[in-house]
C-alpha cells in the first residue's frame, strides 16, 4: 500500500476492462476508480453524465444498460441517482458491480477509504469520538461510514446537523443496536473540543426540494479558525468533498486538515477493492 501512495502500481489486471457508468456528477470517485484500474494495468471505458448522454435518454432501463455493458467488460462501477440502483444492477449483471454512490442512499467504497483514513491518521478504529457535521439526512457517505464504524468497539457519535437534515432513524438505530453512543449536539464549537475526528459534509443543494429550503440551512455549520482553535491537538478534520463553503480555505494549512489526504487514499483503497473483486469473481 505504501508503494501505491508513492505512485506505484502493478500489471495484475492487464487485459481486463472496467466500465465506469456515472449517472450523477463525480470527480474524485470516478477519477480515483479509473486511476485504480489503470495502476493495476487494466483499461477503462466510461461515460460521465450518463443520465443525459446515454441510452437512458431514449428510455432504456438501468437493467438493460447493465445487461449490455456487462458483455463488454470485466467489472462495472456504477453511480446512480436512485437509491438501490447498484443492487438492481448487480441482480442482472454477469460481472461484478461496484457501487459508486446511489442517490441519498449509500457510498460504500467511500466509507472504506474513510476507515482507512481514520486508521492511518489516528492509528486505530476503536475508542473514537467522531463528530458528524452537516447534511446527515442526504449525505450517503455518512450513512455508509456509520454502518462500518459501528462494527468497532468504543465508538461515540456526535451528530451536529440542521433540524431538517438529521441522521436517518434507521441508520441511528443500527448504530445504537451495535453499542454505539449517538448524541445530538447543536454546537459545533463544543463538539470540536471533544472529537477525535470531525467528519464535515456539504449541505447538498441538489437533494433539496426547493432553493428556499436549501438556503435556510446552508452555512449553519462552518469550520473556520475559531473551530480549529477549539479542536484537540491530535484530532483530524475529514470531508468527502467537494466542499461548498463549510470549511474555510484558511483551515487547509493546518496539519489536522486531512481531507485532501483522504481523497488521495481513494486510489490505493479502490485498487484493493477492484483487485479483490476481479480475483474472486
Amino acid at each position: 500500500m505504501e508503494g501505491v501512495l508513492q505512485r506505484g502500481g502493478s500489471r495484475d489486471m492487464e487485459h481486463m476492462i472496467m466500465a465506469a457508468l456515472f449517472f450523477e456528477p463525480s470527480t474524485r470517485t470516478r477519477l480515483s476508480f479509473e486511476t485504480a484500474m489503470l495502476r493495476l494495468g487494466g483499461q477503462v471505458i466510461s461515460t460521465e453524465s450518463a443520465r443525459e448522454f446515454s441510452s437512458a435518454v431514449k428510455g432504456e432501463t438501468l437493467e438493460d444498460t447493465i445487461r449490455v455493458v456487462a458483455g463488454y467488460v470485466d467489472l462495472i462501477v456504477l453511480r446512480h441517482h436512485e437509491i438501490g440502483a447498484a443492487a438492481r444492477a448487480a441482480s442482472v449483471s454477469t460481472v461484478p458491480v461496484l457501487s459508486a454512490g446511489d442517490g441519498a442512499g449509500e457510498h460504500p467504497t467511500q466509507a472504506l477509504l474513510d476507515l482507512y483514513t481514520i486508521a492511518r491518521e489516528k492509528g486505530r478504529l476503536d475508542d473514537l469520538t467522531i463528530a458528524l457535521v452537516g447534511d446527515l439526512l442526504y449525505g450517503r457517505t455518512v450513512h455508509s461510514l456509520v454502518y462500518l464504524i459501528s462494527q468497532f468497539p468504543g465508538i461515540r457519535l456526535l451528530c451536529t446537523a440542521p433540524a431538517s437534515t438529521p441522521l436517518p432513524d434507521d441508520v441511528r438505530q443500527f448504530a445504537l443496536a451495535h453499542g454505539v453512543s449517538v448524541e445530538l449536539r447543536a454546537s459545533l464549537q463544543e463538539v470540536a473540543a471533544e472529537a477525535d475526528v470531525i467528519y464535515q459534509t456539504r449541505i447538498q443543494k441538489e437533494r433539496f426540494a426547493s432553493l428556499v429550503e436549501y438556503e435556510s440551512v446552508k452555512g449553519l455549520y462552518v469550520i473556520d479558525e475559531a473551530i480549529v482553535h477549539a479542536m484537540r491537538k491530535d484530532a483530524i478534520i475529514m470531508h468527502p468533498l467537494p466542499r461548498a463553503g463549510e470549511i474555510v480555505p484558511a483551515v487547509d494549512r493546518d496539519p489536522r486538515a486531512a481531507y485532501f489526504r483522504q481523497s488521495h487514499y481513494g486510489v490505493p483503497v479502490r485498487m484493493a477493492i477492484v483487485q479483490h473483486c476481479l480475483e474472486n469473481d
